[in-house]
């Protein structure tokens, strides 16, 4: 007997859809196994403390008066935004 087309279908599905849940799980268990044994056998030396590693402190004081002039200007819009947007409610 001929197997109809749609039953061909289902099993050439089937068999394809097996295939690819097998691959990705020994896909999955090939990458726990090797992340296992890269842990195990070579663990990751600490990082020495150098002073490039440690971040400079930050100054709350503008660097220079571009910046000043910008958090003036900054400050001034926040103001003119509030004094504007308070005169409009009910």
């Amino acid at each position: 007997m001929t197997p109809s087309l749609l039953a061909q279908g289902t099993e050439l599905l089937i068999y394809g859809m097996g295939t690819v849940v097998v691959f990705l799980a020994l896909l999955v268990v090939a990458i726990r196994a090797m992340s296992y044994i890269v842990q195990n056998f070579f663990p990751e030396p600490p990082a020495p403390l150098t002073s490039a590693t440690v971040p400079a402190p930050v100054s709350a004081e503008p660097a220079s008066a571009a910046d000043s002039v910008l958090m003036a200007a900054a400050v001034a819009a926040v103001h003119a935004h509030r004094a504007r947007s308070s005169n409009n409610t009910p």
